[in-house]
C-alpha cells in the first residue's frame, strides 16, 4: 500500500513538472578595463572579464518554482611597465552554481551563491559572506558554497538559516581565513518595527590563524559571531550595524573584534536629486570580551547625482582618523546603446584599513585613473 501511494505521489509530481512552464535564458557580462597608477612599481594595468550565465526555471502551480543558475568567471589581466617588466594573471573559476525552490513564503537555495544582508552600505560589519567593494560599479563578489533557507511571515518578518562547507578564503573584514574542512552554520531573524526594521544574526565557523602575522598559529579556532542591525525612515534614513566576533583560542588582540557602524542618507532636492550617504565605523580589537585597547575610526561618505537618463556621477570618500589617510574614488558613468562606459579617477593610501577590497577588482595605491567598458547581453 505504501509503495502504491509513493508511486502515485511520484507520478503526480512528474505530471505537475511536465505541465509546468519552462524558461531557459542565456546572458552574460563582458568587461574590458585599464588603469594608470604612477606611484606603483608596475603602473599600467589592463585586463578583461567575461561572466556567461545560464538560467533555467520551471514554474509550478500556486506560485511555486524551481530555478537553476550557472555562471563562470573568465578573467585575464596584466600589470606592466612598458618595455621593462610585466606580471600576468589569468583565471577560470565557477562564479555561481545553485538550485533554488521558491514557494509562497519560503525559499531554499543550495550551491555556490551570494549571501548578503545588513543595512550599512560603505563600512559593513555584517559583510560576513561576500567581498562587495562599494567602489566597484559592477558589485562583483565571490560566492560561498552552502545551503540557505528563508521563510517570510505575513507581517514582513523573515527568518534565515544557513549551513556552509568548503569555503576557506577570508571574506568581508575577516581577520583570518576559514578552516574549510569544518562546516559553518548560522541564522538571522528580521522583524518590522514602526518606520523600519531590526534584525539579529549569528554565525559559527572554524577560523585558521596560520596566515596571521605576529599571532599564535592555530589550524582550527572555533569562532562565534553576533550581529545586530536596524534601519528607520524618519524623513532621513538612519541605521546602525554592529558585529562582535569571539575566537575561543587566545589570539591576543585578535581574540575579540567589535565593529560598530552608524549611518544616514538623504536626497536633497537639487536638480534631479543629490543623494548623500554618510557612515562612521568604530573597530575595536582586544584580548578581553568587551575591550577597545586597539581602536580605530573610519568615516565614509558617498554622493550620487544623475545628470539625465544616460549619465550618472558618484563619488566615495574614506577617512581613517588614527592614520590620517584619505581615500577618494570618483565615477562618471555613461550609457551607450549597448555598452556602459566608466571613467574613474581615484586616490588610495598604501593600507586601506576597514575598507573591503574586492580581489576581483585590482586595488592600487596613490593617484590613478581607471577606464572600463561593459557589455551586457
Amino acid at each position: 500500500m505504501k509503495r502504491k501511494l509513493l508511486f502515485c505521489f511520484i507520478c503526480l509530481l512528474a505530471l505537475q513538472v511536465a505541465k509546468a512552464q519552462r524558461k531557459v535564458e542565456f546572458d552574460g557580462q563582458a568587461s574590458a578595463f585599464g588603469s594608470y597608477s604612477p606611484d606603483n612599481q608596475l603602473p599600467l594595468f589592463s585586463g578583461g572579464r567575461y561572466i556567461p550565465e545560464l538560467n533555467y526555471g520551471v514554474e509550478l502551480d500556486s506560485g511555486k518554482a524551481f530555478e537553476f543558475e550557472a555562471s563562470v568567471n573568465i578573467a585575464g589581466s596584466v600589470f606592466f611597465q612598458p618595455f621593462d617588466a610585466a606580471s600576468w594573471n589569468g583565471n577560470i573559476s565557477p562564479y555561481r552554481l545553485w538550485g533554488r525552490y521558491t514557494g509562497k513564503q519560503i525559499e531554499v537555495r543550495a550551491g555556490l551563491q551570494k549571501i548578503d544582508f545588513g543595512v550599512a552600505t560603505l563600512l559593513r560589519p555584517l559583510q560576513w559572506f561576500n567581498q562587495i567593494d562599494p567602489r566597484d560599479p559592477l558589485q562583483l563578489t565571490n560566492g560561498v558554497y552552502g545551503l540557505l533557507g528563508r521563510y517570510y511571515f505575513l507581517n514582513n518578518a523573515n527568518i534565515w538559516l544557513w549551513g556552509l562547507y568548503g569555503n576557506e578564503k577570508a571574506r568581508g573584514l575577516d581577520a583570518s581565513e576559514t578552516y574549510a574542512k569544518h562546516p559553518e552554520y548560522g541564522g538571522r531573524f528580521q522583524y518590522p518595527v514602526p518606520r523600519g526594521e531590526i534584525a539579529l544574526s549569528y554565525h559559527h565557523r572554524t577560523a585558521d590563524s596560520r596566515t596571521l602575522v605576529d599571532a599564535p598559529q592555530f589550524e582550527q579556532v572555533p569562532e562565534d559571531r553576533y550581529g545586530l542591525d536596524g534601519k528607520w525612515d524618519v524623513g532621513i534614513g538612519l541605521w546602525f550595524e554592529v558585529s562582535h566576533i569571539h575566537k575561543r583560542e587566545n589570539l591576543g588582540a585578535l581574540t575579540n573584534q567589535t565593529l560598530l557602524n552608524v549611518g544616514a542618507d538623504y536626497t536633497f532636492g537639487i536638480g534631479s536629486g543629490l543623494n548623500v550617504v554618510a557612515e562612521h565605523l568604530i573597530m575595536g580589537y582586544d584580548s578581553e570580551a568587551v575591550g577597545f585597547d586597539n581602536r580605530s575610526h573610519i568615516t565614509a561618505a558617498t554622493l550620487a547625482y544623475p545628470l539625465g537618463f544616460f549619465d550618472h556621477l558618484s563619488t566615495i570618500f574614506y577617512y581613517n582618523w588614527p592614520t590620517a589617510d584619505f581615500t577618494f574614488f570618483f565615477n562618471y558613468e555613461h550609457q551607450f546603446n549597448k555598452l556602459v562606459g566608466y571613467i574613474m579617477p581615484y586616490y588610495s593610501p598604501p593600507v586601506q584599513q576597514g575598507i573591503q577590497e574586492n580581489n576581483l577588482v585590482n586595488a592600487t595605491s596613490g593617484p590613478g585613473l581607471r577606464l572600463m567598458l561593459v557589455y551586457n547581453h
